[in-house]
């Protein structure tokens, strides 16, 4: 990514903001584009991207005055074609439709029947996961209701909405009051769709109450595999997706899931390759002896040294793979940015170890040089 690139000006910029006046321009006579496009621009550049969606949905509220009911008509004739339903992941849809989810959320929350059915429609433009949440606080029955009927829809970005507008943790997403468990019914009929961009979402929600209750998940993973609703190897995948974050965490449960024994003997010796310095890398070798064919997970954890004497330990993907031998010889190669923004190194004592199967197996501590 080059060294100046900004995501908020290339999602929010004159363009794109010329290209939303025109559509509602086209949708309302009176609708001033001119006037809209120096009122947002008149700010837009100062503000960060979430500020930016909501200064254009102040901006639109301002242009096209009124309640959800009398704006919903101009909101749905501005709307462009829905996108592509020929693709089946990765189309996300266009940021610039974001903000009417924030405008439906200022004037729609007395009129939540309304407030849906233009979400449905949105949502088929951008994905509507963060407006929802604000309806699920408010008005949970009625949202979880249509949210059955959704799961049925015949877009798959709406099918995902139900999913992505649920999660626990949704990242920019006001919190929601719902129990872990409420949305397990939605899930229990997503999780056999044939759509990635849906199952990506249903794995990243479990994902999401694995940080609270990994029995939950693991529990309805084994009873998706009995009921045998959705193709195996896709199953595996979502599995493996929705355990992510407990497999880092060397949950043994989680382990064995992924069908990698946790109590399985493997004996790993470690070797670092060179002296490790900032703006280099860390270079090491990690040799693992076992029972023949034996599944393993390996990972390798390194032990950063942060400033007032504290260690943060990074947890990072190494090798999937099975000891065809009986041994299994990895080399690995990690860098050791010394201009990285959000993480800054520090000089002095680390350390590197090395985890299979969800077990630390060896380690060996060394000096981080400037």
């Amino acid at each position: 990514m080059a060294q100046n690139f900004s995501l908020k000006d290339q999602l929010f910029n004159a363009e794109k903001v010329s290209y939303l006046a025109g559509l509602f321009a086209d949708a309302d006579p009176v609708f001033n584009a001119d006037s809209f496009e120096a009122k947002v621009m008149s700010r837009l550049p100062e503000l960060e991207l979430k500020e930016r969606m909501a200064w254009i949905a102040d901006c639109l509220q301002e242009a096209v005055p009124g309640d959800l009911p009398t704006v919903a008509p101009v909101m749905l004739r501005a709307l462009p074609p829905p996108l592509d339903p020929g693709k089946s992941d990765g189309d996300f849809g266009d940021f610039i439709f974001a903000p009417l989810g924030d405008w439906v959320c200022a004037i729609g929350l007395d009129h939540p029947e309304l407030a849906l059915d233009v979400l449905e429609e949105l949502t088929q433009r951008f994905s509507m996961e963060w407006a929802i949440r604000p309806f699920l606080n408010h008005h949970a029955e009625q949202v979880m209701e249509r949210m059955q009927d959704w799961c049925a829809h015949p877009s798959y970005h709406v099918r995902r909405l139900v999913s992505e507008g649920t999660r626990p943790r949704l990242p920019w997403g006001q919190a929601v009051s719902l129990e872990l468990s409420d949305p397990l019914p939605l899930l229990e009929r997503l999780h056999g769709d044939q759509t990635r961009y849906v199952t990506r979402s249903v794995s990243n929600h479990l994902n999401d109450i694995t940080k609270k209750d990994p029995d939950l998940v693991l529990e309805r993973l084994h009873a998706w595999r009995k009921a045998g609703l959705q193709d195996g190897d896709e199953l595996k995948w979502m599995t493996a997706h929705a355990l992510r974050g407990l497999v880092k965490s060397g949950h043994p449960g989680a382990m064995k899931a992924l069908g990698f024994d946790p109590d399985a003997e493997i004996a790993v010796e470690v070797q670092l390759n060179g002296p490790a310095r900032i703006g280099e890398a860390l270079e090491f070798e990690a040799r693992l002896n076992g029972m023949v064919d034996q599944p393993v997970l390996v990972d390798y954890i390194v032990h950063f040294q942060r400033p007032g004497g504290k260690t943060s330990p990074k947890v990072h993907k190494m090798k999937q793979a099975a000891l065809t031998e009986g041994a299994l010889t990895l080399s690995k190669r990690h860098k050791l940015k010394g201009n990285a923004t959000t993480f800054k190194l520090v000089p002095g004592q680390h350390r590197l170890e090395i985890q299979v199967n969800g077990r630390v197996r060896a380690g060996v501590d060394f000096e981080l040089l400037a």
